[in-house]
């Protein structure tokens, strides 16, 4: 039997060491780790039956989610836009994949950390139909790392950690829910969101001044907007809020950047009015000068090709 010496006031004591310590602790662990996977599995099992025994009624389930994409909140966020060779992308946001899930019925999804070291985490998103045991998983890692115009910046704080791996993790959240679910559902949803937003919208000078107030909590300001739409910003037609919420959605969702949607370089004149426009036009017909021709709206990335690439196989959520 082994010992071990210990001194203790100048006297010197052997105490016995329990040869089954090693022993025990490794059966509390496997324990553990049995008792966690019997769980699962029953846990897996339990869903399976219920599904079988009730399994999904199609139609009040697309009665469902038309009747959420009824509601207003619901449409403002449920569709992002960004700009890609000069022409607009649509899709479906994370937020209306998510409801689009919770009514169809019979659906796990969710989001996983499954390990993180290395300043990295290994995250898995997964959607799984289970009345047709379809699913969809995607494992990838998070670099703690956040860019930002100063340079890319290393997280500590666990909270950004957090956030960091939920943002990335929706946009996979979104793919996984989308490749279960059939794809004239996610059509039939965005048809009937797109109808909610031409007859809910707000032009008012209260709701044109929030929609301003949105964009300028993520850096752009109301001349940015002005220039993006060709005209004062105060001049919003129902169409133009529609088109305003898809890109911002689409920057918050992370598709696209501010920088992409709305360039402005160094230097730029902010928008001018029309009243002032015609205002200078005179001067300098009195003065005996020609017009100077308005100054050409700088070539932006997207023009070039080089838009943002949005992974697309991705979207804000929680983890699971």
């Amino acid at each position: 039997m082994s010992t071990t010496m210990t001194t203790i006031d100048d006297e010197t004591t052997s105490t016995a060491l329990n040869p089954f310590s090693g022993t025990v602790a490794e059966a509390r662990s496997g324990a553990a780790a049995e008792t966690e996977s019997a769980r699962a599995i029953a846990e897996v099992q339990a869903a399976i039956v219920s599904a079988k025994r009730f399994p999904r009624d199609q139609l009040a389930a697309m009665e469902r989610i038309l009747s959420s994409c009824c509601r207003p909140t619901l449409a403002e966020s449920a569709v992002y836009s960004y700009t890609r060779g000069g022409a607009e992308v649509t899709g479906p946001s994370i937020r209306l994949a998510e409801a689009i899930a919770q009514a169809w019925g019979n659906l796990q999804f969710g989001i996983r950390e499954l390990a993180q070291s290395g300043g990295k985490s290994t995250v898995e998103a997964f959607a799984w139909d289970v009345e047709t045991n379809t699913r969809q998983v995607k494992v990838f890692e998070v670099p703690h790392i956040r860019h930002t115009r100063q340079g890319a910046k290393l997280l500590t704080d666990p909270r950004d950690v957090y956030e960091l791996v939920a943002n990335q993790g929706a946009r996979r959240l979104r793919a996984c829910i989308l490749g279960v679910v059939p794809g004239d559902v996610v059509d039939a949803a965005l048809t009937q969101c797109e109808a909610t937003l031409r007859t809910k919208v707000d032009v008012t000078p209260e709701g044109i001044k929030a929609l301003l107030g949105a964009f300028a909590e993520i850096g752009v300001t109301a001349d940015q907007v002005a220039q993006k739409l060709g005209h004062r910003a105060d001049s919003i037609v129902p169409a133009e809020v529609v088109r305003l919420r898809k890109i911002y959605r689409g920057i918050k969702d992370g598709y696209s950047t501010v920088e992409a949607e709305f360039p402005r370089a160094d230097g730029d004149a902010p928008v001018r009015s029309a009243a002032v426009t015609a205002a200078a036009s005179a001067a300098a017909a009195k003065a005996g000068r020609k017009p100077s021709a308005p100054k050409p709206a700088p070539i932006s990335e997207e023009d070039r090709g080089d838009a943002f690439e949005p992974d697309v196989a991705a979207t804000e959520g929680g983890i699971n």
